[in-house]
């Protein structure tokens, strides 16, 4: 019952909000008249053809991110862990501007296109980190290369940036900050793919429990923690690469909300991976609405909203909240 209580109250609010988000924007619908069949041809469009793909994808990759980030805090014990960390988002992002900028519609970067590109370079920066933390033998190696790695990319965003013409260099600055403006059913059919690594990486919520107590302790008790590690950060990479393959780089959420989760209700992974999908996807929704909302006709990146807000949100739970978060 207790375990259920926060995640059946994060599931109505999800779907609360996310209908206020189908009917509101800068043309509301009615909803009445959509389901009465008297709904305009162009209300149609919008409902169906343009808000709801999107919400669901803003549903799909919250859920994805938060995620992700409650498994890297998990598996590494440091609660200032976010898949950014071993590389993942920013290798992406790397990949996506060197297609922008000096990507052709040949060969077999041009076959892939951006969010191939963007997929393939996630996939290639983790398995750099995977494979020069088996040479360390350690979580720590492993940490530093990742941020290592991490430096790299963003210095290569920044000579793909300054190579850029301007229409490219508005291209990359307004993909790397994270933007569900166009999106399609195809991608949302892409997203799909990113829901049952989270339902592995819940099965794996034995053994992140576990795992806090320590390598030694966790193998005492039969974890097999390199196993563990390879199917955590591998599963993370998969969903963050195609996530931000799909829309950019969505940032803070997996960093504030599985924080968020262990300050309301537990820090266990049962309830914390479920209930990190739920706020995550919340949170995106929200961020996604009041960007196409509160500025339109022009639109904000919601990497943009999500940061202004999760920046200083982050801070005050540094100063207010360190004993809880174990920082």
């Amino acid at each position: 019952m207790l375990r259920s209580r926060p995640i059946s109250t994060l599931s109505i609010c999800l779907i609360i909000i996310s209908v206020i988000a189908l009917i509101m924007g800068p043309v509301n619908i009615n909803l009445w008249h959509f389901f009465s069949g008297q709904q305009s041809q162009l209300d149609s469009l919008i409902l169906m053809d343009i808000r709801l793909p999107r919400i669901i994808l803003n549903i799909v990759v919250g859920a994805g991110v938060a995620v992700a980030g409650a498994a890297i805090q998990g598996l590494f014990r440091n609660p200032l862990a976010d898949p950014a960390l071993i590389g993942v988002s920013s290798g992406a992002a790397l990949f996506a501007a060197g297609f922008m900028v000096i990507g052709t519609s040949e060969g077999f970067f041009g076959r892939l296109g951006l969010s191939g590109c963007a997929f393939v370079g996630g996939l290639l920066t983790t398995f750099i980190v995977l494979a020069v933390g088996r040479r360390s033998g350690s979580m720590s190696g492993m940490l530093l290369a990742g941020i290592a790695i991490n430096a790299i990319a963003l210095s290569g965003i920044g000579l793909f940036s300054y190579l850029s013409s301007d229409a490219q260099l508005r291209s990359v600055a307004f993909w790397a900050l994270g933007s569900f403006g166009s999106v399609q059913w195809e991608m949302v059919g892409f997203a799909l793919i990113i829901l049952p690594f989270i339902v592995l990486l819940y099965r794996l919520g034995s053994q992140l429990n576990t795992i806090t107590l320590g390598d030694q302790e966790a193998e005492s008790l039969g974890i097999l923690v390199p196993k563990l590690r390879r199917k955590v950060i591998i599963y993370t990479a998969l969903i963050v690469s195609l996530s931000v393959s799909l829309v950019g780089v969505i940032s803070f959420i997996g960093l504030i909300v599985p924080h968020l989760i262990r300050l309301s209700s537990s820090s266990s992974h049962h309830i914390l991976i479920p209930c990190s999908a739920l706020l995550g996807a919340i949170l995106v929704v929200v961020a996604d609405g009041i960007s196409r909302t509160v500025f339109a006709p022009a639109e904000l990146p919601v990497g943009i909203l999500l940061a202004m807000v999760g920046g200083p949100f982050f801070i005050y739970l540094i100063l207010f909240s360190r004993g809880k978060l174990g920082i």
